[in-house]
């Protein structure tokens, strides 16, 4: 479903040249969790704004379900669904209402939508304040909402970046109920992430970014048996610690489930 092949780009700043994404290449299945993981400054923005068909790459493509970024990016954007922490609502429109205008952009027919509004309400727990403005929710009412709002036009591909950031346990457990009813809808999925152990807990397979390239791939059992780390934390710390040019371990902002 996703197929991302030796996708590139640099950025310029006058006379300076950073290469932030180097021929990164991977697939996601339907029904699949990748993990894109990697330090602040890996690429992972940039990788994610590539497939979504947001930045043009200097090199390779993204492809989602024979759509590709570069040729037919509103094709593609139509097949992903995106979920971000800092993702917001309009305010002064009903749950409902928020849900029926993101139908309508994706040029669906009022009655699925309705449908979708229908079942989303029922596996989402969005019944008891689907009519309420949103400036009137809680945070884990919006939460809901959000997540709602990206399935709306039913997605074949959901992008989820630092979906459970500024998030207590119970916003964390909702994050991880919803990825079980992706994976269980056939949905691919890539998340991003710097909590760790959460993303060990959700994924079937992981992508390690660092430096813009893609230094490790595979499931738990390939990493941990190729690098010899005995979790993503062990395996992150020694990857960066084998780069000579990276001495600031300690600006690597990942961290285990329950840190910042």
């Amino acid at each position: 479903m996703i197929i991302v092949r030796e996708l590139s780009k640099t950025f310029y700043q006058g006379q300076q040249e950073t290469r932030a994404v180097s021929d990164v290449s991977f697939d996601v299945s339907a029904g699949e969790v990748y993990g894109l993981l990697g330090p602040n400054g890996a690429g992972k923005t940039t990788t994610m704004r590539m497939i979504l068909g947001l930045l043009e790459p200097d090199a390779g493509y993204a492809e989602i379900n024979g759509y590709r970024s570069s040729a037919r990016s509103n094709e593609l954007k139509r097949q992903v669904g995106f979920v971000s922490a800092q993702a917001g609502i309009y305010q002064w429109l009903t749950a409902r209402e928020l849900l029926e205008f993101f139908g309508d952009v994706y040029g669906q027919k009022p009655s699925i939508t309705f449908e979708r509004i229908e079942e989303l309400s029922g596996l989402l727990g969005l019944t008891e304040f689907i009519n309420q403005r949103c400036s009137t929710l809680s945070t884990g009412q919006r939460q809901r909402l959000n997540l709602a709002r990206a399935l709306v036009h039913d997605p074949d591909v959901m992008i989820l970046d630092e979906p459970t950031l500024g998030l207590d346990v119970v916003g964390s457990q909702v994050i991880f109920n919803y990825i079980n009813l992706l994976k269980t809808s056939g949905k691919a999925t890539i998340l991003c992430t710097h909590r760790l152990a959460q993303a060990e807990r959700v994924c079937d397979r992981f992508g390690l970014l660092h430096r813009g390239e893609l230094v490790h791939e595979g499931d738990l059992e390939q990493l941990t048996a190729s690098t010899g780390g005995r979790d993503l934390v062990e395996i992150f710390v020694g990857m960066i610690e084998s780069d000579p040019h990276d001495n600031r371990l300690e600006d690597a902002h990942f961290a285990p489930e329950g840190q910042a």
